[in-house]
């Protein structure tokens, strides 16, 4: 898989203050990536050094494999990098006019891109008039026009209802599917888990954790088993090495498995020792949980 965004220590001062602090990540094509982080973690700071609006006192980035952002690359990523800017007294038809002239964009894409941010019934709307969602979806829908085969996004859900959060979710996924590359920032960490195939979290302007979503929600996955014999089965668990902890839960026992132990190999240790599991199913904690207990740890 090639890689469309490659970032090499990228570093940012606001005054004494980190904003980014050395990350270093790439976006696979094809990929959705997601930066992850509470306000204030260096996620749009970062977004807008790659984009070329804000220069970086240190480390590089390259866009498919160029060492400076072009007006090329331009062309090829529709951006929404902070909160969208649009004229309020414009329609949304007029304000997309002027961006897709500026884009070099044929007028005729506006129709498309306002039918996939369902906003076409509302083209001759001002601007003023949009609620807070409406006016994500026109910035995602200037995102879109001409078709950029990258999408890079700063918190597109950001103040959304549910309903607004499950429609730029769905935008999203739609444009995923279509080979597009997204690279997104967000703090609503339940949204990345359901969209992003990659993630990197960082806090206080550090990368703390990076990889395949798959591969971060693995990582500490619990397992609860049930028996008729609570406390051997906890007595046989707490002691066994395959094992990290064991707690108890009414007549639950949920465990953490050392890494390459599996399911099976819980169930074999508890059949060798007379003990017949009446339920195992394994719990993965959620992307949010993680990050949670990530930054927890980085404070300790």
């Amino acid at each position: 898989m090639s890689v469309i965004l490659s970032v090499r220590d990228l570093t940012r001062y606001y005054g004494r203050i980190r904003a980014v602090d050395g990350i270093s990540f790439e976006v696979p094509s094809g990929s959705v990536y997601g930066l992850l982080g509470p306000n204030g973690s260096g996620k749009t700071t970062s977004l807008s050094m790659i984009m070329g609006s804000v220069i970086p006192q240190s480390g590089t980035f390259q866009w498919f494999g160029n060492d400076k952002y072009t007006p090329h690359d331009n062309m090829r990523i529709g951006a929404l990098v902070e909160a969208p800017r649009f004229y309020p007294y414009l329609t949304l038809e007029q304000n997309l006019l002027i961006l897709a002239r500026i884009k070099g964009v044929a007028p005729e894409d506006i129709r498309r891109v306002l039918e996939i941010t369902q906003l076409w019934p509302r083209r001759l709307s001002r601007y003023f008039t949009l609620s807070l969602g409406m006016k994500q979806r026109l910035g995602i829908a200037a995102a879109l026009l001409g078709d950029p085969e990258v999408l890079v996004l700063d918190e597109p859900a950001n103040a959304l209802d549910p309903e607004g959060i499950a429609d730029i979710r769905h935008i999203i996924q739609e444009e995923a599917s279509k080979g597009k590359t997204i690279l997104m920032a967000s703090h609503i960490l339940d949204e990345v888990e359901k969209v992003c195939s990659h993630a990197a979290i960082l806090k206080k302007g550090k990368i703390i954790a990076d990889g395949p979503v798959g591969e971060l929600l693995s990582e500490g996955d619990s397992l609860v088993v049930e028996a008729f014999e609570t406390e051997k089965l906890f007595k046989v668990l707490e002691e066994s090495p395959m094992v990290t902890s064991v707690r108890r839960e009414n007549n639950t026992l949920v465990l953490v498995l050392k890494k390459d132990v599996s399911p099976a190999d819980i169930n074999q240790l508890a059949y060798s020792r007379g003990i017949v599991l009446t339920r195992l199913e394994k719990r993965k904690k959620s992307l949010e949980t993680q990050f949670l207990e990530l930054v927890k740890e980085e404070k300790g």
